[in-house]
């Protein structure tokens, strides 16, 4: 789960549980209020009923709770919060249905009074505070806008660490800022600028000491056909055909550190055609082909056909009989053959210049190669033993 998708849960849990905080204490609040108000009027209205008859002591206290007289048009904006029948009247208190106004209605015998109370502090209160949990809410909601506007550029960081990462030694993070966030870019920058000369570097003299390799190798292959001794001839015939096949399999390593893969989409059989060609079989029938359920695969077939290639040269070159076999099914390729069990630990192996039989041909770099071919595509190399089987697995899928 992203860093935003994080945030915007926690942002959106702060939010919920602010809201039901403020809901609930606004019912608090409006219950308490509601009772206050209730037993003040309650207390009031009483006090004038019992005073009504003597105008100078009702006008009194009209002016002590600063009371109005108003007409009331329309009951149907009103709550009743309070009434009582009384023997020669009644009292009634209203509340206004969508705001603070409170009116006291008493009646005895063919007098009547319609009293407007005045605004009650505690009800302004009650709104101060109403307004007060929807600012905080307010300014919740623009920190987490100021938060994800803070972390933007975290994606920018992520993808164009992710371009240098697939071999796009050019990527570089253009952000502009003094915070933490401005110093690792900066600093990604320098490290890829000072990598990519060291890479470029080291390219151009691998070239160079490939190119030069090349060339006495090929004059010599040239001289020893001058030789009649046959003998001394094949004998340099192989130095120089392993050295051909190391410098090879060399700068074919090294490339791999900084080439981009061509991502393709094709078939397990286009795969297992294209592998084959790049072997020189004496012998077709050392090797037999089972495709119980083909599949497609995104991946790069120049170097994934590389990666089968070594390993069914490893297969025929260290099986104990044939043919060895190449099993296609669901999203994987195995590739066996009859012989003794790896003494050691597959990731052995997979280190340059190691193999397990030093008299045995090559030089060691055939898994190495598999397995940073493996690691460029995120797939997955295996390896078990059963039935007096070698078998490697490539499990094509992202293990991401």
């Amino acid at each position: 789960m992203s860093i935003f998708k994080k945030i915007s849960i926690l942002f959106f849990i702060s939010l919920t549980l602010m809201s039901i905080i403020g809901f609930w204490i606004d019912e608090i609040n409006s219950k308490r209020i509601d009772t206050l108000v209730k037993e003040k009027y309650i207390k009031i209205s009483n006090e004038l009923f019992q005073n009504i008859e003597n105008k100078t002591q009702l006008n009194a206290l009209l002016d002590k709770y600063d009371l109005e007289k108003k007409e009331l048009k329309n009951n149907n904006n009103y709550n009743i919060l309070y009434e009582n029948t009384l023997t020669f009247g009644y009292i009634v208190i209203l509340q206004e249905t969508f705001g603070d106004e409170f009116i006291i209605k008493i009646k005895y015998l063919d007098d009547e009074y319609i009293l407007k109370t005045a605004d009650e502090e505690n009800i302004t209160d009650k709104l101060i505070l109403n307004i007060l949990v929807f600012v905080d809410i307010f300014v919740l909601f623009l920190i987490f806008l100021y938060i994800l506007k803070l972390l933007s550029p975290l994606k920018i960081i992520t993808k164009q660490l992710t371009n240098f990462s697939n071999g796009d030694l050019s990527s570089r993070i253009d952000i502009k800022s003094n915070d933490e966030i401005g110093i690792l870019a900066n600093s990604f920058n320098k490290m890829a600028s000072n990598l990519e000369n060291l890479i470029k570097t080291r390219e151009e003299l691998l070239r160079d000491i490939g190119h030069e390799l090349r060339t006495p190798i090929a004059k010599g292959k040239f001289a020893i056909e001058k030789i009649d001794d046959f003998s001394q001839k094949e004998l340099l015939k192989k130095i120089f055909k392993d050295l051909e096949v190391l410098t090879n399999e060399l700068i074919e390593l090294e490339k791999l550190n900084s080439t981009k893969l061509n991502i393709t989409t094709f078939k397990a059989e286009t795969l297992i055609v294209e592998s084959l060609e790049k072997l020189y079989l004496d012998d077709e029938s050392k090797i037999e082909i089972n495709i119980q359920e083909d599949f497609k695969i995104n991946g790069d077939l120049y170097y994934l056909s590389i990666v089968l290639k070594n390993l069914i040269d490893n297969a025929l070159k260290y099986a104990i009989s044939y043919p060895i076999q190449i099993d296609v099914n669901l999203n994987t390729i195995s590739v066996s053959n009859k012989g003794k069990e790896l003494s050691k630990q597959l990731e052995y192996y997979l280190k340059p210049f190691t193999q397990e039989l030093s008299q045995r041909d090559g030089f060691g770099l055939g898994l190495s190669i598999v397995k940073k071919i493996i690691d460029k595509h995120d797939f997955r190399l295996e390896y078990s033993y059963k039935d007096e089987s070698n078998i490697f697995k490539i499990c094509l899928l992202n293990i991401q």
